[in-house]
Formats: structure tokens, C-alpha cells, sequence
């Protein structure tokens, strides 16, 4: 009974206290107090979304955003030549190339061609029987040829080497004989004739010069002119000798 009888004295006073308390007299609240220590580090947050990508350049030192291309500037001067740099390392040899063209003489001085294709034949007939009129004269015997060039069982001659060529032929017969150089270059063949009523061995010879392409073709032929029935009927020996040569 006595503890109930001080509480209640006690609290009755304080409330006393707070009614009747409005003055300078009274307690005033206490002074801010001394901040006390760092906390302990909260723990890490949750990881962020992954940003846009943004373009970036250096101007000078500093890392900027990096804008639009404009358009092309005009080409500048050109600067000054710059060092020789050094010498590399030598490269395989190459393919050989063609033959170039014959060169040109200047002074005393000495060219040298290129090997020029030989093409050359000799050919005889040696048949008894006059040579049968407007055909090629048949050979029979080889002094030189080509067989690529010069077709022994007719007589003609087929250019493989273009050139200038010169030929010739020369005939021995008691009677009276006709020949002509022929050519499908030519307009017209180039004969040459012998009258003979001595019955003695004659000679008859003639020769030209042609340009022949590659292909072309030269051959001997008889022709009637000045000839008798007899001549072409005559047994005895007669010789045709015809020839060709590539000059240059």
C-alpha cells in the first residue's frame, strides 16, 4: 500500500512539472552530439542492363563522341619524294620472247639478224621423149631439194619460206625446144624458146626472179611455138636441169 502510495506522488509531481513549466526557467533541449563512426559498407546492389553503343574518337587527347562523315575534301598538293627505299631481292627470269625484227645499220657498225630459213633444189630430167606440151615437166632425178618443198613426181615447187627467190633452167636436145617458168603469181609464164636444125646438142636456158608468200607455187612447163611434128616424135637424149634458191 506504502509503494502505490509514492508512485502515485511521483508521477502527480511530474505532471505538475510539465503543466506549470513555460518559462526561461524551465530545461531547454541539449546540444547536437558528436557524430559517431563510419558504418560497415552495405552489400553490393544487383547488376545493370548492358548500355547503347555510343562512337567514340580521340581529338587531341580527349575521348569524344565520334559524328557522321562528311563529304570528301579535294585532293591536297602533293608532298615532296620521299626516300628511295632498298633494293629487293632480284626476281626469277622470265619466258623468252619473240624474235624482234631485223635491225637497222648505223655507221660501220655490224647487225646481227636473226637466221635466215635456207630453201633451196635442184632437179633433172633426164627422159629421152620431148616434154609433153602445156604440162609440168616431170623430173626423175634429185641433185638437191626438200622434199616438203619440191614434189618430184610433178614438178612444183611450193614456197614454205616467203622470200625473194631466183630460178633457172637450162636444156640440152638436137631439135628445137620451148620452156617457160610458171607460177600461180604470175599473169602470164615466161618462156624462152630455141630454134635447132643443126642436129648438134643446144643449150637453152633462162631464169627469173620472184617474191613468193607462203603456199605459192613455181614449176617448168614446154609449150609449141617453133617446134616441128618430128621434134616431139625425136628419141634421142635430151636433159632438163631446174633450179630454185631462196635469196633474202
Amino acid at each position: 500500500m506504502g509503494g502505490s502510495y509514492w508512485l502515485l506522488l511521483l508521477v502527480g509531481g511530474i505532471l505538475l512539472l510539465s503543466i506549470n513549466c513555460g518559462d526561461a526557467s524551465c530545461p531547454q533541449d541539449g546540444r547536437p552530439g558528436v557524430n559517431g563512426g563510419p558504418g560497415r559498407d552495405g552489400l553490393p546492389g544487383p547488376k545493370g542492363e548492358k548500355g547503347e553503343p555510343v562512337l567514340e574518337q580521340y581529338t587531341g587527347s580527349r575521348l569524344t563522341l565520334k559524328g557522321i562523315s562528311g563529304p570528301r575534301g579535294a585532293q591536297g598538293p602533293m608532298g615532296p619524294k620521299g626516300y628511295s627505299g632498298q633494293l629487293g631481292p632480284r626476281g626469277e627470269p622470265g619466258s623468252t620472247g619473240k624474235p624482234g625484227p631485223d635491225g637497222v645499220q648505223i655507221g660501220q657498225g655490224e647487225v646481227k639478224k636473226a637466221p635466215q630459213k635456207k630453201s633451196a633444189f635442184s632437179v633433172i630430167r633426164t627422159n629421152n621423149r620431148y616434154p609433153q606440151v602445156g604440162q609440168v615437166t616431170h623430173l626423175d632425178a634429185v641433185v638437191l631439194t626438200n622434199p616438203s618443198e619440191f614434189n618430184l613426181q610433178t614438178g612444183v615447187f611450193t614456197c614454205s619460206a616467203p622470200g625473194i627467190y631466183y630460178f633457172t633452167f637450162n636444156s640440152v636436145a638436137k631439135v628445137s625446144m620451148c620452156l617457160a617458168i610458171n607460177s600461180n603469181t604470175l599473169n602470164a609464164r615466161l618462156g624462152f624458146c630455141d630454134h635447132n636444125n643443126r642436129n648438134l646438142d643446144q643449150v637453152l636456158s633462162g631464169g627469173v626472179v620472184l617474191q613468193l608468200e607462203a603456199g605459192q607455187q613455181v614449176w617448168l612447163e614446154s609449150f609449141r611455138e617453133i617446134q616441128q611434128s618430128s621434134d616431139f616424135n625425136d628419141r634421142r637424149d635430151k636433159q632438163v636441169i631446174f633450179n630454185g634458191f631462196l635469196l633474202f
